[in-house]
């Protein structure tokens, strides 16, 4: 699943987000969804999130 529907996240979810830094090199940091952030249904960027580590960035990969 490619993260742009917020049905489709869940606190808890093992995720691939896109940090905003680095959005030019694409580089993924792997983490666990803490906090859902965007508030719209679906997001074409991949919808914001918190991870339990305090990395705020858009899910481009749910994991588990």
């Amino acid at each position: 699943m490619n993260g742009q529907k917020r049905a489709d996240i869940r606190a808890g979810l093992k995720v691939n987000i896109v940090l905003k830094q680095d959005q030019r090199s694409g580089k993924l940091t792997e983490g666990v969804v803490k906090d859902i952030l965007t508030n719209s249904p679906s997001h074409p960027h991949g919808i914001k999130v918190r991870l339990t580590s305090g990395d705020v960035g858009r899910v481009k990969e749910i994991l588990s």
